[in-house]
């Protein structure tokens, strides 16, 4: 049974299987998980090392997000020029360069050349996901691509389990006066990233097109704009804006969150409950989400999980003790699938759009630079009042979901 499932999961149109590049491109989602975990532990450790305020630390997630929407649209067109996996290998290379970039960042003793450095590595990661999301929609049957796409997505939530735990390790357990307190994760991810680019440069690869006569052959009749006459694509769009708002939001002010809820709780303590409660929830989620569907149609199951996260929002508002942490942690679980199921939805019946489609979709992400300095501001002398962003971008992707049932 196992060995069926299998092989209608990954079958390619002549009979044979997509397994093998379905591991690789799923390598890169562990990877970029690992680098976005990152960044939750130099939010709270930018407050401390460069005395800013919450809402000043949202820099760190802006100077990565924005990225994504810069870089998007030029993201989708290389790919489409110079196919999936030349695009793949330019953004592990940018990934390594901005990790390595760390290096003679430490000696400006300054925000700055840091948040430059995230920039570059935010423009390879970028690049990535413009290139593995869709590619693993389409390694097998147009069916089950949201099935595969949450799949994959599944190992990003193991790098988002690593990020804060080896992160909080590093920087939070290292001494106050070591200017290379940042630079050891990045060198370590930095190195892993080239070994993968390399395995990538030596390995055959499927150019795998959309196989939608129909549509394609619509498209090319159509100018581009009418992309946007597809309602659920713009919905989608609005609805991965809100995601990434709400997902960003709430991992980059967890620990504030829990040490202002538990004084007691010191930083590399809130940094492992991040690791092994949330990101663990997060995780878990992904895994089970991707074979619910297998009984649940996608849109179904964004419904119940955005309701979900909705109520976890509001009892975190409420500040009531121990019921609103564990709401908190919670919500990881029910966000979990939230990401690649807008992203298939959204692309659901753009046949030769897809790789343009996939680009603007992975431009709102862009959500993510712009709510941990609205929720900063909001929630300066009370946190609890800041998770009202992550709340009203909830509600919007449960309209987002309904719709895409109707």
């Amino acid at each position: 049974m196992e060995k069926k499932t299998k092989q209608s999961l990954f079958a390619a149109p002549n009979g044979k299987s997509y397994l093998v590049p379905f591991i690789l491109i799923t390598s890169l989602f562990l990877l970029w998980g690992f680098a976005h975990g990152l960044l939750d532990v130099l939010n709270k450790h930018f407050q401390g090392a460069f005395t800013m305020t919450k809402a000043e630390s949202g820099l760190v997630q802006f100077s990565t997000y924005i990225a994504y929407f810069l870089m998007a649209l030029p993201a989708g067109m290389f790919m489409k020029r110079y196919g999936y996996k030349k695009g793949i290998i330019l953004g592990l290379l940018l990934f390594a360069a901005g990790a390595f970039a760390f290096i003679p960042a430490a000696f400006l003793h300054s925000a700055t050349p840091f948040l430059v450095a995230l920039f570059v590595i935010a423009c390879g990661l970028c690049i990535l996901e413009t290139a593995a999301n869709p590619y693993s929609t389409i390694l097998g049957p147009a069916e089950s691509g949201a099935q595969r796409l949450n799949l994959s997505q599944s190992f990003n939530g193991l790098g988002w389990i690593l990020g804060p735990l080896v992160g909080g390790a590093l920087i939070f357990g290292a001494a106050q006066d070591d200017p290379f307190t940042l630079t050891k994760p990045y060198i370590l991810v930095g190195g892993v990233v080239l070994l993968v680019a390399v395995l990538f440069f030596f390995t055959r690869l499927p150019e795998v097109r959309v196989e939608d006569q129909e549509e394609t052959t619509a498209s090319a009749a159509l100018p581009a704009t009418s992309m946007w006459r597809h309602g659920q694509f713009v919905r989608a769009v609005l609805a991965q804006f809100c995601y990434c708002a709400a997902q960003t939001g709430i991992f980059s002010f967890f620990i504030n969150y829990v040490t202002e809820a538990d004084p007691q709780m010191t930083n590399i303590e809130a940094s492992r409950i991040l690791a092994f409660g949330g990101m663990a929830l997060f995780m878990i989620g992904r895994l089970s989400g991707s074979f619910t569907m297998k009984w649940m149609s996608p849109g179904k199951l964004l419904t119940w999980f955005a309701l979900a996260d909705a109520v976890c929002m509001a009892l975190v508002i409420v500040s009531a003790g121990a019921v609103s942490l564990y709401a908190l942690y919670i919500s990881f679980f029910f966000m979990s699938i939230m990401f690649p199921t807008i992203f298939a939805l959204g692309l659901e019946g753009m046949g030769g759009y897809t790789k343009k489609a996939s680009s603007y979709i992975v431009m709102g992400v862009a959500g993510g630079a712009f709510s941990p300095m609205l929720m900063g501001y909001i929630g300066e002398n009370n946190m609890a009042i800041g998770f009202v962003v992550p709340l009203v971008a909830f509600l919007y992707i449960l309209y987002f979901a309904i719709k895409c049932r109707k």
